[in-house]
């Protein structure tokens, strides 16, 4: 049984998705068609959470944690809080 599961899963490479998605961004930069363009897209961005996934998910954690910092760094938090009283 569990020979079945891993035949179902295929390896993708890093490479292969950075070729398919900057064929698709020429494509999609050649199409006239706002509809297909966006069916493109949206196709581009799957394919490229096919790998790129968990990098994305840590660089956007990190981030909100960076903006989080910021906000209390700055006081900003602090002086809208004094604005609505």
């Amino acid at each position: 049984m569990s020979e079945e599961i891993e035949e179902q899963f295929e390896e993708i490479t890093s490479e292969e998705v950075d070729r398919v998605v900057a064929q698709l961004e020429t494509l999609i930069e050649s199409t006239g068609s706002e509809n297909i363009s966006s069916l493109l897209e949206e196709a581009m961005n799957e394919i490229y959470y096919l790998v790129y996934e968990e990098e994305a998910e840590e660089e956007t954690s990190e981030e909100s944690a960076e903006d989080e910092w910021e906000v209390e760094a700055s006081g900003e938090e602090d002086e809208d809080v004094a604005e609505a009283a």
